[in-house]
C-alpha cells in the first residue's frame, strides 16, 4: 500500500513539474532611472546558468529543473528530486530505513530546503543544516584532515532510540562594531561554539569548524568547468602584487581514488557532486553506500547499529540525486538594464570584489544537456583564499590553510530571502545580509571590505542593488 501511494505521489508530483516547465517565461529588464548614466554591461549575463537558466523569481527559484532536460533526463531528474526529498527513518523499515544510529538530519531537503540555503537554527540541537566538522591535527595519507579520533569527520548532535547522541552544542557572541564613512554603524556577532556533555572525552588537540549548508542548484556547470579555467585565476605567490593569491585546494576523490582540483565545499575540499552527495548521506544521515559502506559511527561504543544491511543506499538512488543536483537550473540575473544596477557592477569591479568573485566562466565538455561549452555567470573562481583571522577556523582541510575559504558563488544570492527566508550568509550563517558579510572579508579581502567602508550612501547602496540583482 505505501508503495502504491509513493508511485501515485511521483506521478502526480511529475506531471506538475512538467507543465510548470513548459510554461516558464523570461523575465524582462527595467530600463535606467535614477539619473544614472547607462553604464555598459554584459548583456548575456542575464542568462547565468547559459541554456540551465530559469526565469523564477519565486519561492521556486532555486527548484527548477534545467530546461534543456526533455523526455529521460527529465525523468531522471524528477526520479532524483523525489529521493532528495526523502525522510530516513529508523532501520529495519519497508522504506527509508537506514538513519542513524548518529547523524544531523534525516533528508537532504532538510540541510537545503528548496535546493537553497539553511538558515542558522534557533535551536542549534535541533535537526538543522548547521554542523561541525572535526579532526585533529596532521594530514591522512592523502593530505587530508584526520578525522577526531572517537567523533569522526564530523559531530553528530542526533541519534536513534537506545543510543547516544556525540554531544551537545552552544554558541555565544561577542559584539564588533563597524563604522562605515556615512556614519552608519553595523554591529558583527562573532559566534564562539561550545561542545557540551560528548559521550567520550573530547582530544586536547581537537580542531572544530562550524558550518551550514549552502545552495545545490548549478552545482552541475561548475563541476563541467575546465581545471585549466580555473588554474588560469590562480596566483598563489601574488606575482601580479594585486594582494590576492587564490590557490586550487587538491583532494583525494572517493571515485577515481586519485588527486583532483577541489571544486565543492566551503573549503573545496571535495572534487565531485557525487563525493558531496555520498559523503553528506553518511556523514550528515548516518546512510551507508557503496562508496561510504561503514556507518558513520564504526568502531564507537555509540555508533554501529550491527543489523548487517549495509550499504543502505542502492547506488541506482546515489545516481539519480547526484544526476538531480547536476541538473537544477541557475536563477537569471534580474534588472541588469538598470542604471542604479549597472553602476553598482562598475563599483564591483572597481573595488576588486570581482577579482575572486569571477563574474564569468565557461564550460567544457560534458555528456548532460545544457552543461557543456556553455558561457556562465557564477561569480566565483572556485578557489580558497586568506579571509583574514576573523573568519578563520583554524583548521586545514587539504592544502587549504586554517585562514582560507573557498569564493563562494553569488548567483542567485538576491533571491535568497524569497526562497528560504533569510539572509544568513557565509559559511555558519553569522553575517544576516549582503552588507555584514562584506564586513566580514578580511586577509585577501581586507582592502576591498575598506573601500566598501569609504563607499557614498548611495555607491554603497547602487553595490548592494547589484549583488542582490545576480
Amino acid at each position: 500500500m505505501q508503495y502504491g501511494s509513493d508511485k501515485k505521489r511521483q506521478f502526480i508530483y511529475r506531471s506538475l513539474v512538467r507543465v510548470s516547465c513548459i510554461f516558464l517565461i523570461s523575465g524582462c529588464s527595467k530600463e535606467a532611472e535614477n539619473g544614472y548614466v547607462s553604464i555598459e554591461t554584459d548583456p548575456g549575463r542575464i542568462n547565468a546558468g547559459g541554456e540551465t537558466t530559469v526565469y523564477l523569481t519565486s519561492s521556486n527559484a532555486f527548484s527548477t529543473p534545467s530546461s534543456t532536460l526533455n523526455g529521460e533526463a527529465l525523468d531522471r531528474h524528477l526520479d532524483g528530486d523525489f529521493q532528495f526529498e526523502a525522510a530516513f527513518v529508523t532501520a529495519p523499515a519497508a522504506v527509508n530505513g537506514g538513519i542513524g544510529p548518529i547523524f544531523n538530519n534525516s533528508s537532504c531537503v532538510s540541510c537545503h530546503p528548496r535546493d537553497g540555503r539553511s538558515r542558522f537554527p534557533t535551536d542549534i540541537n535541533g535537526l538543522s543544516g548547521f554542523f561541525l566538522r572535526a579532526s585533529i591535527p596532521g594530514q591522512d595519507v592523502y593530505g587530508g584532515a584526520i578525522p577526531l579520533p572517537g567523533f569522526g569527520a564530523q559531530i553528530q548532535n542526533q541519534a536513534i532510540f537506545g543510543y547516544e547522541a556525540e554531544a551537545r552544542l552552544e554558541v555565544s557572541y561577542t559584539p564588533i562594531i563597524e563604522m562605515l564613512a556615512d556614519g552608519t554603524t553595523v554591529t558583527l556577532q562573532q559566534p564562539t561554539y561550545y561542545i557540551m556533555d560528548s559521550y567520550i572525552e573530547i582530544p586536547s588537540n581537537a580542531l572544530f569548524s562550524p558550518r551550514l549548508a549552502p545552495p545545490v542548484f548549478g552545482l552541475g556547470l561548475l563541476e563541467a568547468i575546465p581545471e585549466a579555467t580555473l588554474l588560469a585565476h590562480e596566483d598563489v605567490n601574488d606575482a601580479d602584487g594585486d594582494g590576492i593569491s587564490g590557490k586550487a585546494n587538491y583532494v583525494f576523490d572517493i571515485e577515481t581514488q586519485d588527486i583532483q582540483i577541489g571544486r565543492f565545499g566551503w573549503k573545496a575540499n571535495t572534487s565531485s557532486i557525487l563525493e558531496q552527495c555520498v559523503a553528506a548521506y553518511n556523514h550528515d544521515m548516518g546512510i551507508t553506500t557503496s562508496f561510504f559502506p561503514l556507518e558513520t559511527g564504526h568502531g564507537q561504543t555509540n555508533g554501529d547499529d550491527g543489523l548487517g544491511d549495509d550499504p543502505e543506499l542502492s547506488d541506482a538512488i546515489v545516481e539519480q540525486v547526484v544526476f538531480y543536483c547536476k541538473t537544477l537550473g541557475v536563477p537569471a540575473a534580474r534588472d541588469i538594464e538598470d542604471a542604479t544596477i549597472q553602476k553598482g557592477e562598475q563599483l564591483f569591479s572597481g573595488i576588486a570584489c570581482a577579482s575572486c568573485h569571477v563574474p564569468k566562466m565557461q564550460t567544457g565538455p560534458s555528456s548532460i544537456p545544457g552543461l557543456a561549452y556553455q558561457t556562465i555567470y557564477p561569480y566565483t573562481d572556485l578557489l580558497v583564499h586568506d579571509m583574514g583571522e576573523l573568519l578563520a577556523d583554524h583548521r586545514p582541510d587539504y592544502l587549504a590553510n586554517g585562514n582560507e575559504w573557498k569564493t563562494r558563488p553569488l548567483w542567485g544570492i538576491g533571491l535568497t530571502q524569497v526562497v528560504n527566508g533569510h539572509m544568513d550568509l557565509l559559511h555558519d550563517g553569522r553575517a544576516k545580509n549582503i552588507t555584514e558579510a562584506i564586513l566580514w572579508h578580511g586577509g585577501e579581502a581586507e582592502a576591498s571590505k575598506n573601500a566598501f567602508k569609504e563607499l557614498s550612501t548611495s555607491d554603497r547602496n547602487a553595490l548592494l542593488a547589484f549583488i542582490k540583482s545576480l
